[in-house]
């Protein structure tokens, strides 16, 4: 007899709908979800009656997306507030604290992963003009949505050069940074998670979060697989969904699941896109967190029966 799959479902599905944080927990429970990811559009107003909920068994956190709750300073959600890659050293020292932050609430919630969106190399030039993804997708838009044109292999080209040349001094402001935050994550016995983006400029890329984790091969640090994010990527010419996702899975912590449709349509239901989620059931097996993610206008009916099909297809 095989175990039942767990999944949770992320509060940004529901939180701008709730005042109250146990309302919100509830209602996530009674679609047959089996715990929460906070998301950053959780407010303090909505920690008390989390905690009520988790206190009394009713609920499980299982992760906390930064930054979670919304900050005091800030007038709404946003996960990229500050960027920990970034080259300011100001803008990395609180994305430090609002990290740090987001650590202590998780591990309050009992959470084993906080998400994070590390960072963005911007590709934008006052010299040598625009390369960022918005030069890509009006690119491939004139290429009649063909990645494989010659006209936008070109563009894509010199759009990863350029992001090459200025990666580097992302990546070793971002390890500087690791370096003081990780040792907290482990003591708090939390993974810290790196989630993919669905631009050309994220960071790390895939080839980056290789380097990241061979560096820091003993630390609480992890891969988060964001399948819509992925798909978008694939929709671009960025890399396959799932070579990325095999070749990660090593050092995979947990998943958000959406589905996604060209070219930039994602946190759609799982069955309202283009990803055959039977050929990711891999991840019914492996040991990561997995965590749905659909816009808030997703309807209760359509989610659940979303969980219930990606829940069939992952079953072994």
């Amino acid at each position: 007899m095989s175990i039942p799959i767990r999944f949770s479902l992320s509060t940004n599905w529901n939180a701008l709908r709730h005042a109250d944080g146990e309302r919100m927990a509830e209602e996530i429970a009674a679609l047959g979800f089996d715990a929460l990811e906070l998301g950053y559009n959780t407010a303090e107003a909505h920690v008390p009656g989390i905690k009520r909920c988790v206190a009394s068994g009713a609920v499980t956190v299982d992760s906390v997306h930064s930054y979670c709750p919304v900050p005091p300073s800030a007038p709404h959600g946003y996960p990229e507030l500050y960027l920990l890659a970034s080259q300011d050293d100001d803008e990395r020292a609180m994305a430090t604290i609002l990290l740090g932050r987001t650590l202590d609430f998780a591990a309050e919630m009992g959470a084993r992963a906080v998400v994070l969106h590390a960072g963005r190399v911007f590709l934008d030039s006052r010299l040598f003009g625009r390369l960022g993804s918005g030069t890509l997708r009006n690119a491939l838009m004139e290429a009649d949505d063909n990645p494989m044109s010659e006209r936008y292999r070109g563009v894509l080209a010199k759009s990863l050069r350029r992001r090459e040349k200025r990666a580097r001094k992302h990546f070793d402001g971002f390890c500087r940074s690791l370096e003081t935050l990780l040792p907290r994550f482990e003591k708090a016995g939390v993974t810290l998670c790196l989630e993919n983006l669905p631009s050309i400029e994220a960071f790390p890329d895939p080839r980056e979060m290789c380097q990241l984790k061979e560096r820091f091969s003993t630390a609480p640090l992890a891969y988060w697989h964001d399948m819509g994010h992925a798909q978008v990527r694939e929709f671009f010419g960025w890399g396959r969904h799932l070579d990325t996702a095999r070749t990660l899975l090593p050092m995979t912590r947990g998943i958000h699941i959406h589905d996604a449709r060209p070219l930039t349509n994602d946190h759609l239901p799982p069955g309202k896109g283009t990803i055959d989620f039977s050929a990711f059931a891999f991840y019914g097996k492996a040991d990561v967190i997995r965590v749905f993610e659909p816009e808030p206008d997703v309807k209760p009916d359509v989610l659940r029966n979303a969980l219930e099909m990606v829940r069939q297809a992952w079953t072994v």
